[in-house]
């Protein structure tokens, strides 16, 4: 059974604020930001690989949802180097290149941006801009009740696909991200949590496969994960 458009509008929520970002997955980090938040951004993103990005070519995966018993997925294929797309559902198969958008594929861009979000949000650390931090050195966590270091990252009210969206990401000694809150609108009370879990290495890039929320019926998940790197030439 196919999840219903409905219940997928609750996933899009999880997107990357800068959609400017077409061109280029590498930005250069806002000259404004301290010192040590630059260095914590950094520790997550290099406990997952960031260093070994650069070296990438191709990343592919099919993302998942369960929820009772309604299942989705859809595949993608991204040629980081030239910014080429590809998604593949049930329904769709779309090719369009990020550098080159339109109104046509903004849609699928968004699903993208979404889904490679989840894929990817130690790095999105990095790549995002527009985004204010804060940090908490013992917080507890929403779902394990861990006490756990958090970092807070609120995104800018103009453009993108979520202004003023907040995380939570709540991370160990090794800056492994274990559970995170998504707040829409920078609410106070968190508008979904789940774990970071099944961590898998795939080339030197660190990927959390599982996602659960605290009832375990809302499960988020990759699969078919390829890393592909460029070949000397």
């Amino acid at each position: 059974m196919k999840i219903s458009y409905t219940i997928l509008t609750v996933f899009l929520v999880f997107l990357s604020c800068n959609n400017s970002q077409k061109s280029s997955e590498v930005e250069l980090i806002d000259e404004k930001d301290s010192l040590q938040n630059l260095d914590i951004r950094h520790q997550i993103a290099n406990a997952n690989g960031y260093e070994n990005w650069k070296d990438v070519s191709e990343l592919a995966f099919t993302f998942n949802v369960d929820r009772g018993e309604n299942h989705f997925d859809r595949a993608w294929i991204w040629k980081s180097k030239t910014g080429s797309v590809s998604m593949i559902s049930a329904t769709d198969t779309i090719h369009y290149n990020r550098s080159k958008m339109d109104s046509i594929v903004m849609k699928t861009d968004a699903a993208f941006i979404n889904d490679k979000y989840w894929l990817l949000a130690p790095f999105q650390l990095l790549w995002d801009k527009g985004i204010t931090f804060s940090e908490k050195e013992n917080a507890v966590a929403p779902i394990s009740k861990d006490t756990l270091a958090q970092l807070t990252i609120v995104y800018g009210n103009d453009g993108g696909y979520t202004p003023g969206d907040a995380y939570d990401f709540f991370y160990d000694h090794d800056f492994k991200i274990k559970e995170w809150n998504y707040r829409k609108g920078n609410t106070e009370a968190p508008s979904m949590s789940t774990t970071w879990e099944d961590y898998e290495n795939f080339s030197g890039i660190e990927i959390a496969k599982m996602h659960k929320d605290s009832t375990g019926g809302f499960k988020l998940y990759f699969s078919n994960i390829s890393v592909k790197k460029e070949t000397a030439n």
